[in-house]
């Protein structure tokens, strides 16, 4: 593929609700362009973007995929974003890369929550919002059903451009009103025919166009409203500035599957989207933190984000990356932000899918990708150690479904805990943690079918089988009264004797832990003891007296004891001490004690009662609402952790994908008995 400069490069991410057909249109793209030499079907698994093992065998993306294109002399860097939920990262790696984003919005559904969440990412970079109602080959389609629908949740700036006539429920031809011509589709081909008799409705849309173009300046205005025809160049060029300046979002239709109305979508993008040199440019921050401008300029100090990390069983590990300012290539001098390293690039690539090819350089605007760099991350700023700036980086969403991870077979625990390592380093939406306390690995994820994928890629790319499960969850316990008790141990076995005499008293207190004092008197036990008797107590509150769980808020005070001249020793004490704990713990009232954390979880209004209810059958206490964006509510409550395991299956399937929450441990309370109770009887078995 040919060099091409920012003024004739468009970045374009491809988004919507899963099923609403974005790799469908993104194969259809890159057939009509000829970038592949059949149509790729995701049923067929033969798609260029759905390249990856999981992305065949499920029928659908789990990944950002890169693929340029060439139409009309312009260089058209398709990033097809995934559309499930669980699978919502790839969606912010394509919007940090692109300059506008195709929405894709099914013929039959109409607007979704995917459509909702494609626009808040577009509208969050400021990215220039394109829509394409897709499946109008369907009988069930509903193309101006659906464009109302849009209009009535995106507001004005939503405009149609192509639009189908329809006859006996199918879309006959697809009217440009750009144009203002008709095009019908025979043997596959686009054919110009003359405009259908749609009444009112055609004239009620060509207007629409009109009044969106006369507000693009004073001259079309006044030229509109004096009764003077625009010309189709005018209303392109309108329409145009109305895009870029993000006034008009565009409404384009057609039936992906079979290229119908794809090939005016390319056209569309050619004249309406906004070039990388309108769109690409950023501020970043020196050293200092002080803004810093970066113009497209190809000639300035290189400049450049990685926007997604790839582990390629082939090449190794990939970064993509897109270039703000000046050239990237292999005799680029770079520095990397975050580690301040310097990164040398053996060569850069162009990336379409799976495929890789050689560039000579990627030059600002563009986007490509470098091998082997083992200190890059995802979000990382690749710069020119002469012009020293960081760019932002990619904003994840925060995992929120957590299982416990373990091997299959015993001793492969390293294994496991190094695959996720370089599953994370691709997908930074995947955490991962060893819990010292439980002796558990925990995975987390966005969801269910994300940490599925987790486990078939630890079976496919590192060999190793894992089964999940429910984490166990870190308890404490402690006590409630105060009591007394003696610890003596005393041992003879010929020679020097074990001899070791205390008298503690154990009580509640604040603490996260124990605290230790002494108020012997008289010397009956020797100062030199009491560090060994506050060791034997601290190695003994490891384990509680009901669950083996750590025991907190303990006072413990040695005042009183004796001692044998030669039988006595370290050792001695530190057992008195821990024949104390285990006599006096089940004395002094001993409780569990769960950990509880702060939820706040924003949903929609219609959804408060239901999310509500549901913290009241989780035990949780709803503390406050909030008014929060986009018009949802925050509910903001205290909820026992053990209660917490399934609550983003429940909030996902509740709200439909709208909401979310985070959630916060807090402090520990103890436990209701009939908890207490199971817990314990759990940890006998």
């Amino acid at each position: 593929m040919k060099q091409y400069s920012a003024k004739n490069i468009l970045n374009v991410a491809i988004a919507g609700h899963s099923g609403s057909g974005k790799t469908s249109l993104a194969e259809a793209m890159i057939w009509l362009c000829g970038g592949s030499d059949r149509l790729g079907k995701v049923s067929d698994g033969n798609t260029v973007c759905d390249f990856d093992a999981e992305e065949i065998k499920r029928k659908t993306s789990v990944q950002a995929c890169i693929a340029p294109v060439e139409w009309k002399s312009k260089k058209i860097n398709l990033i097809d974003a995934p559309g499930l939920f669980d699978f919502e990262g790839g969606l912010y790696e394509a919007a940090r890369a692109a300059d506008s984003v195709l929405i894709t919005v099914s013929g039959k559904g109409g607007v979704a929550v995917g459509t909702e969440k494609a626009v808040k990412a577009a509208d969050k970079r400021g990215l220039t919002k394109i829509f394409f109602v897709n499946g109008l080959c369907d009988e069930s389609a509903r193309f101006y059903r659906v464009f109302e629908s849009l209009k009535s949740s995106f507001g004005p700036s939503v405009c149609p451009v192509v639009v189908p006539y329809i006859v006996d429920g199918q879309a006959d031809c697809y009217v440009n009103l750009l144009e203002y011509k008709a095009y019908k589709y025979i043997d596959g081909k686009a054919t110009v025919v003359p405009l259908p008799d749609m009444g009112d409705r055609l004239e009620g849309l060509r207007t629409a166009i009109c009044e969106a173009v006369a507000e693009t300046s004073d001259e079309m205005f006044e030229k509109y409203f004096s009764g003077e025809e625009f010309t189709p160049e005018e209303i392109i060029v309108g329409v145009s500035q109305g895009v870029k300046s993000g006034s008009i979002s565009p409404v384009f239709c057609g039936d992906a599957l079979l290229t119908y109305g794809v090939e005016q979508l390319l056209n569309g993008l050619s004249w309406l989207a906004p070039c990388a040199a309108d769109k690409a440019a950023e501020v970043g921050a020196d050293i200092n933190g002080d803004p810093v401008e970066l113009s497209v300029n190809e000639d300035g100090a290189a400049a450049a984000v990685v926007f997604k990390t790839v582990a390629d069983p082939f090449v190794g590990k990939l970064s993509y990356f897109k270039v703000v300012s000046g050239k990237v290539g292999p005799d680029t001098a770079l520095i990397n932000m975050r580690t301040g390293n310097a990164e040398k690039l053996s060569k850069v690539m162009i990336a379409k899918g799976k495929k890789l090819e050689d560039a000579p350089y990627i030059g600002a605007g563009d986007i490509g990708c470098a091998a082997k760099l083992t200190g890059v991350s995802t979000g990382d700023t690749l710069c020119s150690p002469l012009r020293k700036v960081t760019l932002d980086g990619v904003d994840y969403p925060e995992p929120s479904l957590s299982m416990a991870v373990a091997p299959k077979n015993k001793g492969e625990e390293d294994k496991v805990a190094q695959g996720i390592q370089k599953l994370s380093e691709e997908d930074p939406t995947i955490s991962f943690e060893s819990n010292v306390e439980t002796h558990q690995m925990i995975v987390s994820g966005l969801g269910e079918q994300h940490l599925d994928v987790v486990v078939s890629k630890l079976k496919s790319k590192y060999g190793v089988d894992v089964v999940l499960s429910k984490p166990k969850v870190a308890y404490r316990e402690t006590i409630r009264k105060s009591v007394k008790v003696q610890g003596r141990y005393k041992k003879q076995t010929g020679g020097h004797g074990q001899f070791g005499d205390v008298w503690i008293e154990f009580s509640p207190c604040d603490s996260d832990s124990m605290v230790f004092e002494e108020r012997v008197v008289g010397g009956a036990v020797p100062k030199g003891f009491f560090p060994a008797v506050e060791k034997g107590l601290r190695e003994s509150i490891v384990k509680g007296p009901l669950a083996g769980y750590p025991v907190v808020g303990l006072k413990a005070v040695l005042y009183d004891g004796s001692y044998h001249p030669v039988d006595s020793s370290e050792m001695s004490f530190k057992t008195a001490a821990s024949l104390a704990y285990k006599d006096g713990m089940p004395k002094a009232g001993p409780v569990l004690l769960e950990p509880v954390g702060t939820l706040k979880a924003v949903v929609p209004g219609d959804n408060m009662g239901d999310i509500m209810g549901e913290i009241t059958k989780r035990r949780g206490r709803v503390m406050g609402m909030n008014q929060a964006e986009d018009n949802m509510q925050e509910i903001e409550a205290e909820v026992p952790q053990a209660e917490m395991s399934d609550f983003s299956t429940f909030i996902r399937q509740c709200t439909q994908g709208r909401g979310y929450f985070s959630f916060k441990f807090e402090r520990y309370e103890e436990a209701p008995q009939m908890i207490a109770q199971k817990v314990i009887a759990e940890a006998a078995e």
